[in-house]
């Protein structure tokens, strides 16, 4: 155990008690916590800072609100909606309607529910059942994502997402999280979802782990998972470092989504990202994070901490700086051009 300990640490490696330390307790403060926690303020900080997120039908707040669930829950007409608690967390409590279905509802699961159901699952989040602490919450009934079918083949289900990991303002390391059949569609990894390291510096699928274990394939589609091109990377790696912006916070999990129709949209912000993303990229992040800290860039311009984030990545890593179609990079994997045909070429900027 110990010997394994000190291999963790001597390959840079951050566990929960530095991140706590050393990340959270000093670049996080808990007077501003509260920006990242209750999505309702998240997605106002969004709207004033014309940060694309998914569109808020309408919130419930207490049992007198439940008289309007049907109408708000209808404004996502033949699309559907998603229902999810304010202060929820890891997924828990999240409702996604799909559709209408012969006056009831179709869940993305398949399953069928009627207004009951939903009315009682709402009751559910306004209890508390979902949210941090325990503590009376709201509910958030919002647009329904329809997933860029760049990720299509190597999903199972559900709707995948981006992590972006943000260090004062610069976007440090990134990773896709697909849904599986053991995560129930959910792309959340305590779940069972995937995990997909993404290289920082132009967008590239490198490694993947579910669990504790690295992968190389999706376990449903059996498609690989490296050499993969995010499309308009570029505007997800501005998206997250203007995260910094909005909310004060040194240290945060940026949570991204790939509309077909809109392009990237910011899902959620997260205070305490968990420390996974280190599996799914096979590589500690100690001495890259320093590396970002030195250069106290938090008062830079969202488009120079970007570009910085590209070039102490590959710095930091020894990667690639641009890599063409069909060129395998130094991991050997083929970059992929993906069925919508995008290609970020300003990658290298």
């Amino acid at each position: 155990m110990i010997s394994q300990l000190r291999s963790l640490l001597k390959s840079g490696v951050i566990g929960v008690n530095e991140r706590n330390l050393n990340l959270i307790n000093t670049r996080n403060p808990r007077s501003l916590m509260h920006r990242v926690n209750d999505k309702v303020e998240t997605k106002s900080l969004a709207d004033a800072a014309d940060i694309q997120n998914p569109k808020l039908f309408g919130v419930i707040r207490d049992g007198r609100d439940l008289a309007r669930l049907q109408d708000i829950i209808a404004l996502g007409g033949k699309d559907g909606c998603v229902i999810k608690p304010a202060n929820g967390s890891q997924g828990k409590g999240v409702l996604v309607i799909e559709r209408p279905l012969m006056g009831a509802w179709r869940l993305s699961s398949g399953r069928r529910v009627d207004a009951a159901d939903v009315r009682y699952h709402v009751t559910n989040i306004l209890s508390g059942m979902y949210s941090l602490g325990g503590q009376p919450d709201a509910a958030m009934i919002e647009y329904r994502v329809r997933f860029d079918p760049v990720l299509d083949r190597i999903c199972f289900k559900g709707v995948p997402d981006l992590r972006v990991i943000v260090l004062g303002g610069v976007p440090a390391c990134a990773m896709a999280r697909l849904p599986t059949s053991a995560s129930d569609g959910k792309a959340n990894l305590h779940r069972g979802g995937v995990g997909v390291g993404v290289r920082v510096n132009d967008g590239v699928t490198e490694s993947a782990m579910q669990g504790n274990r690295l992968i190389d394939c999706h376990p449903d589609t059996g498609e690989p998972l490296s050499g993969i091109e995010i499309p308009h990377w570029d505007d997800i790696l501005t998206m997250a470092a203007r995260a910094y912006d909005v909310t004060g916070l040194g240290y945060i999990g940026v949570d991204i989504v790939l509309d077909r129709d809109l392009g990237p949209m910011l899902l959620e912000l997260n205070g305490r990202p968990g420390l996974a993303i280190q599996i799914a990229n096979r590589r500690g992040l100690r001495d890259h994070l320093a590396a970002i800290a030195a250069l106290e860039l938090d008062d830079r311009d969202v488009g120079t901490r970007v570009r910085f984030a590209k070039r102490v990545y590959e710095t930091s890593f020894d990667v690639p700086t641009a890599t063409p179609v069909g060129t395998p990079p130094d991991g050997g994997a083929t970059v992929t051009r993906l069925p919508n045909g995008s290609r970020n070429d300003s990658a290298a900027a």
